[in-house]
């Protein structure tokens, strides 16, 4: 009984955290006149801000002189931040510059480019429904460029840069929370000093539109914790498999934002493109199902087993990898968190 409230509770923390990532387009033209590296940089420094303060509730610090003592581990770090600032970046200059639905699509095919980073970077197996799947996804992008006359550069930036930060928080391996301070503890210096030049030419926002202005860009910081620390409760209480399906809500919000409340265009090329791209998620998601159904009956078939003889039988290893359902996104990221 505790079990299913639990996973109840995981659910309904999971449906928030990307609800907030899939709403969140409505809130970054709140924050106009300020543009988009002005408001990415405000994200930087109040993130840290709300995360320093929820550590220091929490009493979460030991993670940080063990960090220190590891090089790599902070080179990956500084890497990871890197990414993730090319990311937000992008993401808030595409919403308030009117290219909602490109900037959605980027997170539709971001399983995709993680699925095909892992079989060129990682050496990992593809089933073949995958590479039907990622062969599908390809044929998206190709329809879409021709629609364009051009690639479609916003979404592939977005899903190479988020697919890339997966692949790097991977293999950092710390909490949602944690991570963030450390990436954003390694952006605050040039992100203030941004601000501080902003404000030196008389370029700033921050105090020349009003409070109500100044305090929305302060939001920034609490627009990107709390859907992290609902995603954190929920990846500790729901399987991946799960997670893994849930990912796709801050997408599927972000182009109806799109389409409905911002209006933009969806040309018969464009339904095209994203049709496809639809179909290879479905034929990734009805893959990933199915083999997490087989691996499961044949994991309590060897249970059965060993139980009858007495035995201790190891479990199954899988027939082929998996990548991991791109982040949700750093899981408490099993999944990633979309970085949105």
């Amino acid at each position: 009984m505790k079990a299913d409230s639990e996973q109840r509770a995981g659910l309904l923390y999971g449906i928030g955290a990307y609800g907030m990532w899939g709403l969140v387009p409505l809130f970054w033209p709140l924050l106009k006149p300020a543009g988009a590296m002005e408001i990415l940089a405000h994200r930087m420094v109040w993130s840290l801000a709300f995360v320093a303060i929820g550590l220091l509730a929490l009493r979460r610090w030991a993670w940080v002189g063990e960090l220190l003592r590891q090089p790599r581990k902070l080179g990956l770090i500084a890497v990871a931040a890197t990414v993730i600032t090319v990311n937000w970046g992008f993401y808030i200059w595409a919403v308030n510059t009117g290219r909602v639905v490109e900037a959605s699509l980027g997170y539709f095919i971001n399983p995709l480019v993680t699925i095909a980073m892992g079989v060129l970077l990682l050496k990992e197996r593809l089933r073949p429904a995958q590479w039907t799947a990622v062969f599908i996804g390809f044929a998206a992008v190709l329809v879409l460029a021709i629609g364009y006359g051009q690639p479609p550069w916003i979404s592939l930036t977005l899903a190479f840069s988020f697919a890339t930060y997966g692949l790097v928080k991977k293999k950092i391996n710390i909490g949602g929370l944690e991570s963030l301070a450390a990436e954003t503890a390694v952006l605050f210096l040039p992100a203030l000093g941004y601000l501080v030049w902003l404000s030196a030419s008389g370029s700033a926002t921050f105090a020349a539109e009003g409070a109500g202005h100044a305090t929305l860009l302060a939001a920034t910081g609490l627009v990107t914790a709390v859907p992290l620390v609902c995603f954190g409760a929920a990846a500790i209480r729901v399987p991946l498999s799960t997670l893994g399906l849930l990912q796709y809500l801050a997408p599927v919000f972000q182009f109806v934002l799109g389409v409905a409340y911002f209006h933009e265009a969806m040309p018969a090329e464009r339904w095209a493109g994203f049709s496809l791209v639809w179909l290879a998620l479905t034929i990734l998601t009805w893959d990933a199902l199915r083999t997490a159904r087989r691996n499961r009956a044949q994991a309590l078939r060897l249970s059965a087993l060993a139980g009858e003889q007495g035995a201790i039988v190891p479990p199954p290893a899988p027939a082929l990898a998996d990548p991991e359902p791109a982040p949700a996104p750093s899981p408490a990221p099993g999944p990633r968190e979309p970085a949105t």
